[in-house]
């Protein structure tokens, strides 16, 4: 099996290891392999792995056997599903997850009560209450043939797209970063204006993470939150997004007080299902996270968040659940970033904070802000 690894997953699975999560000699790796795609570089991470000393685990699933299991249970296999994985990820001290199935519309046809069960028994407390608080993870996504389609690129075009992204030079990145943490931690409202978008909310007193390759692969943003119940005005997204496998473009948002009171999408059924989803706890009308992305090697969405939301002069905005590290008191089994190009192509925009210009048009306009826009790397 070694001899088939792509000697750029070797170098992929050596930086996921060492910078990512850190990995050290008795640790246990719970590598979560997505399609069949994958596994070259599970295979890689598992090599790596024992070099290191670390116990490794792989973890292999289908998407399209997923939904099959998901058509056929009830809300007691689900939970009992979710207690097996909340074990395995109470065991684990790095979670590597690299997702590479072929159909990201493959859940479209599960019904809203069905995926609200599992997110309610499975995500949220395996990912999101021990997973993201408790281990050292990252997660990725891998090229095949489906997500070159989405990025309208040939596949081999594709994957020398994705190795180019995922190893950006991060410690040059995280350098970068810093002046606009900095600037966040001091910062108390902010107001964000596009077409179609006039949105203010605070911060103040709320946690910022730079995100410079720990995480996510690949990886660009600062993100805090919102003070939850500051938000108001509206927004309007323009980057296709999926969520529990249905497709939505041109969401638009209305906030009262924090609260999405009203929600719409490009045509009807779009709007019916979102508002499904908003309404499937009391936490998911309200934000979970603020972030702004700037990865220089990613300029055009491709309905695949984890790359959309490090888009270069883009924002996103969280649905729901909120990180511990940056805590807005806001619960739910929902977490779903949504994201905004602001740069020229896409309609143009400002950030500002507290009343004081910081971007137009997707391009930092701050000296000390600078070394993220793209031209600098």
């Amino acid at each position: 099996m070694s001899n088939s690894i792509d000697p750029r997953d070797r170098e992929l699975a050596r930086r996921l290891l060492t910078y990512s999560v850190r990995a050290n000699k008795g640790d246990m790796v719970y590598i979560h392999c997505v399609g069949d795609d994958t596994l070259g570089l599970g295979a890689a991470l598992q090599e790596e792995s024992g070099r290191i000393g670390a116990g490794a685990y792989v973890a292999y699933t289908d998407p399209a056997a997923d939904r099959a299991y998901l058509i056929g249970a009830d809300e007691e296999s689900i939970k009992r599903l979710g207690k097996y994985e909340t074990m395995l990820m109470e065991n684990t001290d790095c979670y590597i997850g690299i997702r590479g199935g072929a159909n990201i519309f493959e859940n479209a046809d599960v019904s809203a009560q069905k995926m609200g069960w599992y997110m309610q028994h499975v995500r949220k407390p395996a990912h999101l209450d021990v997973r993201v608080r408790k281990t050292r993870w990252v997660v990725l996504r891998y090229p095949n043939g489906p997500m070159a389609q989405l990025a309208q690129q040939s596949t081999a075009g594709f994957a020398d797209f994705y190795y180019r992204v995922c190893l950006v030079d991060y410690a040059k990145m995280e350098k970068a970063v810093q002046p606009l943490a900095e600037l966040m931690r001091k910062t108390d409202r902010i107001r964000i204006v596009s077409p179609g978008t006039d949105l203010s909310f605070s911060i103040k007193g709320i946690g910022v993470i730079p995100c410079t390759g720990e995480h996510n692969i690949p990886d660009g943003e600062c993100f805090t939150a919102p003070v939850r119940d500051s938000i108001n005005g509206t927004i309007q997204f323009n980057t296709p997004t999926s969520e529990s496998g249905f497709g939505y473009e041109n969401i638009r948002l209305v906030f009262k007080n924090g609260k999405a009171v009203e929600a719409s999408a490009a045509n009807a059924e779009q709007t019916r299902r979102l508002n499904e989803v908003l309404d499937r706890d009391e936490g998911a009308r309200y934000i979970g996270e603020f972030a702004l992305g700037f990865n220089p090697m990613v300029m055009q969405p491709m309905r695949d968040t984890l790359f959309d939301e490090k888009i270069a002069g883009s924002l996103h905005m969280a649905l729901g659940q909120c990180y511990e590290w940056a805590e807005n008191g806001n619960r739910s089994s929902l977490h779903w970033d949504i994201v905004l190009i602001q740069r020229p192509d896409y309609g143009g925009g400002e950030i500002y904070f507290d009343d004081k210009l910081i971007r137009k048009d997707g391009q930092f306009v701050l000296d000390e802000l600078k070394g993220l826009n793209p031209e600098a790397f």
